[in-house]
């Protein structure tokens, strides 16, 4: 059964999300500002062609597919204005290179600079560089550890995904207080993986549940599978799984038809256009996955071109871009799965 708590987060998040998808839209009305003022303007301009501005993009290697599609994205999404002109830096998982690359940035004196960190702690001091230099940063995913390094930073809700996984899952076995639910996280040492973790506790223990049995794979197919493997020998009954990543969900899913289980239902995380599949056509334990958009740095280019021609987004009263985004978490099952697996990433 649903909660109350849960019910509302999931209220308040899509009508947050509603929010900031609308604001990155053109509005056919927009409030008005005096001429006189030299601020930023909330107006329905905002897609006609400005002044050419340089923003620099720096992200981690694509060795993964969500990684691929948030690259693939951000020049596509720059590719749409020709106001933009975009330097990619070479993807990276070194934190000394991509703290090089962005002084580069820095050095060429860009624009603006949209910056998806290997390590947001690590990189937060030479982002902070950047912003004193004048040059606003938009900070993608993973988060600087000062409010100072950052202009915008737009986020996927991690902790909403462990309440959507948690919700999804209490509404399919909460009925059964001894249900047993295993979690297969990402990397434990990153935030966003114990927020997803947090999230997910805290949903289910709305309907009287908990994990039972947790691992730890590392973002990829030979991980899942290795942890998925050592989970299902531990573990002879299992009822519900929560994982948290679509891409090392191939290996999950791997080492489940190696085992023959098919006990339990499961729920992914991201959104992988294999898993959306998977879930349409209804022969596989994997029932629901919950979105991680992969559009963020998409959405970072197109945040850092209003901020740098000094707009604003056209559907807020505000006249200025916020300076905190966070995306929805919305669970995509059998019921809703054509909706999403147009704009899917592939793994």
């Amino acid at each position: 059964m649903l909660s109350t708590r849960s019910s509302r987060y999931r209220v308040s998040a899509a009508i947050g999300s509603s929010l900031v998808v609308a604001g990155l839209l053109v509005g056919c009305t927009s409030g008005t500002t005096d001429p006189a003022d030299s601020g930023p303007t909330n107006n329905a301009e905002n897609e006609e062609t400005g002044d050419t501005i340089v923003i620099g993009f720096s992200g981690p290697a694509a060795d993964h597919g969500w990684l691929g599609a948030i690259n693939s994205a951000a020049i596509a999404e720059a590719a749409k204005y020709p106001d933009i002109d975009l330097r990619v830096a070479e993807g990276t998982n070194d934190a000394s290179l991509q703290i090089s690359q962005v002084e580069g940035f820095i050095n060429d004196n860009v624009d603006a600079i949209v910056l998806l960190p290997t390590d947001g702690a690590a990189l937060t001091d030479v982002a902070t560089k950047a912003m004193e230099a004048g040059i606003p940063v938009i900070n993608v995913d993973r988060e600087f550890s000062s409010t100072f390094a950052a202009r915008v930073t737009i986020l996927g809700d991690n902790y909403g995904m462990g309440v959507s996984a948690g919700t999804y899952i209490c509404e399919q076995v909460g009925d059964n207080p001894d249900a047993i639910i295993a979690e297969i996280a990402g990397i434990d040492s990153l935030p966003l993986t114990q927020d997803r973790s947090r999230g997910f506790a805290d949903a289910l223990d709305d309907c009287g549940l908990e994990v039972s049995n947790r691992v730890a794979a590392d973002f990829t197919v030979a991980g899942g599978e290795a942890v998925t493997s050592q989970l299902l020998s531990a573990a002879p009954q299992i009822d519900a799984i929560w994982n948290h990543d679509d891409d090392q969900g191939l290996g999950v899913l791997a080492a489940i038809d190696s085992a023959g289980r098919d006990e339990f239902i499961m729920v992914g995380g991201a959104g992988s256009k294999n898993a959306m599949e998977l879930i349409q056509s209804g022969d596989s334990v994997l029932e629901a996955t919950v979105i991680y958009p992969s559009t963020q740095a998409a959405d970072g280019i197109r945040l850092a071109r209003l901020v740098a021609q000094d707009k604003a987004l056209s559907d807020l009263v505000e006249v200025e871009v916020p300076n905190r985004i966070v995306l929805n978490a919305p669970v995509v099952d059998a019921d809703n799965v054509e909706k999403y697996l147009p704009t899917a990433f592939t793994s």
